[in-house]
C-alpha cells in the first residue's frame, strides 16, 4: 500500500515541470482541494473542472455524448475521456478524473460504491475500477484518496525517469 504524501506529489511534479488538472464528478472538487492544501501547488496544478452533470462532461470535457447516453457516466471509458478532457482544457500533461456512485441509492444500474478513476499522461489515459464500501462521504473520500494515490504513482514514475 502506498502512503499518500501530498507534499511529495507537489514537489516532484514541480521539479519535473509536470502540470496537473482534475475532472471531478463523484468527488466534486475534493481532489483539487486536497492538492491546493499544499503550499506551492500553484506550480503544478493548472485547475479543475467539476462536471457533475453529463451535459458538462460532454460540452466542456469532450466526453462522447453517445457514450454517456449508452453507458451512463459510471464507466471506464467515460473516466478516461474525462481525464483526457481535463488535460486538453487546462493544458496539463496529467489529468485525473473521478466518476461513480456515492449513494445512498444505486444509479444507472450501478451499485453504491462503484467508482472509476481515470489518469492521463501525455495523451494516453487509463481507467481503474473500484468498489468502495460505506456511506456517501466514505465512498467519496476513498475515491479522492485513490485518485491522489494514482496521481502520486504517475508523478513518481515521471520523476524517476527525469532525475
Amino acid at each position: 500500500m502506498i502512503i499518500l504524501d501530498l507534499p511529495r506529489i507537489v514537489a516532484d511534479a514541480t521539479a519535473t515541470g509536470l502540470t496537473v488538472a482534475t475532472a471531478e464528478s463523484l468527488t466534486g472538487g475534493m481532489v483539487a482541494a486536497a492538492l491546493v492544501e499544499v503550499p506551492g501547488a500553484s506550480a503544478m496544478l493548472q485547475g479543475g473542472i467539476i462536471a457533475y452533470q453529463n451535459v458538462l462532461k460532454s460540452s466542456i470535457l469532450g466526453v462522447n455524448a453517445e457514450l454517456l447516453e449508452s453507458t451512463g457516466a459510471v464507466d471506464p471509458e467515460v473516466a478516461r475521456e474525462m481525464a483526457l478532457g481535463a488535460c486538453r482544457v487546462a493544458g496539463a500533461r496529467v489529468g485525473v478524473s473521478t466518476t461513480g456512485v456515492a449513494g445512498p441509492e444505486p444509479h444507472g444500474g450501478k451499485s453504491v460504491g462503484s467508482v472509476y478513476i481515470g489518469i492521463a499522461l501525455d495523451g494516453v489515459a487509463q481507467a481503474y475500477e473500484y468498489h468502495f464500501a460505506g456511506i456517501r462521504s466514505a465512498v467519496r473520500q476513498q475515491a479522492c484518496d485513490e485518485a491522489l494515490s494514482l496521481l502520486q504513482q504517475v508523478v513518481s514514475q515521471v520523476r524517476e525517469q527525469n532525475p
